[in-house]
């Protein structure tokens, strides 16, 4: 399949893009918008072979991340960086009409651009493992965090209290956490993507989100468009694991909310079904993409 890569300028820096394959007949581009933020577009080369359907497949790496990385700019981790970057970049490829999925904080992504800026030429929305709210989202990790090993809570607790998170009690009970509900440790056997050493925009994580998933405390701790999501017209396809951070309660509120939803349950996954149930995602997603062009 042919990959074209390029770097789009951005406020001062630059950003990364890669694009698999082309359009063929009436097949509008997906766009991919990873999460984190700051967690680099590189495990959504899994879904290259989307592309083998005929459809381009774009996917970036956010400012602040991966080939996208800049020096310190605190002051730049918000949403309106990221979504006015998405904008630039639909003038800057020329793309009118797409289908636009986020995964996680790119999610949060697409439900902020959709309610805010109500743009143009979505033919669809793809909801990956994400959420309405950073309230919802906390209340469930929290209630999660309540079974963990009792000495793992309270080393969360005290992290916590102290805000010092760098103990190796801490740094265990979060790891079990997210192993259970995020995504189980690279291997030798894992997907060379997942494998490969990126930047991880670890300043952009914390400065927008916070220290952990359980705990929103950075610019984005407020954002909550569980009514606004009631507003949107376009389809939208809410995708989520059974032991995903995106908890059914996360999933089912989305899909009671956004009018004309479908909800895909995998039942196998944790935060990234598109890698654990990778040939049943990418069936899903052709299917759901194709009834929507």
């Amino acid at each position: 399949m042919k990959i074209t890569e390029g770097y789009m300028p951005y406020l001062e820096y630059k950003t990364y893009y890669r694009i698999v394959g082309e359009c063929i007949g009436d097949k509008k581009p997906l766009v991919l918008l990873h999460g984190g933020p700051g967690s680099t577009h590189n495990y959504f080369e899994v879904l290259d072979k989307v592309a083998k359907d005929g459809r381009a497949v774009i996917m970036y790496d956010q400012l602040g991340c991966g080939l996208s990385a800049t020096p310190s700019r605190p002051d730049l981790w918000n949403s309106q960086t990221w979504i006015d970057e998405l904008v630039l970049l639909r003038e800057h490829l020329d793309l009118d009409e797409i289908h636009l999925l986020g995964q996680s904080w790119g999610g949060m992504q697409a439900i902020q651009y959709a309610c805010d800026y109500k743009p143009n030429g979505i033919k669809s929305y793809i909801l990956s493992s994400t959420l309405p709210s950073a309230s919802i989202w906390e209340k469930e990790q929290r209630r999660r965090v309540a079974y963990l090993p009792r000495e793992m809570q309270k080393a969360i607790s005290q992290a916590e209290k102290t805000r010092d998170y760098s103990s190796e009690e801490y740094q265990k009970a979060e790891a079990e956490f997210m192993i259970r509900h995020c995504a189980g440790e690279i291997t030798s056997d894992s997907p060379e993507c997942l494998r490969r050493t990126k930047v991880s925009g670890t300043e952009s994580y914390i400065t927008a989100w916070g220290q952990n998933e359980f705990c929103p405390s950075g610019t984005l701790k407020n954002f909550n468009f569980t009514k606004e999501i009631e507003n949107i017209k376009e389809p939208c396809l809410i995708i989520s694991g059974l032991l995903d951070l995106c908890s059914p309660l996360i999933a089912k509120t989305m899909y009671d909310k956004i009018p004309n939803s479908e909800w895909e349950l995998f039942e196998y996954s944790r935060h990234m079904p598109f890698v654990e149930e990778n040939d049943k995602y990418i069936k899903a997603l052709n299917k759901w993409l194709n009834k929507n062009d």
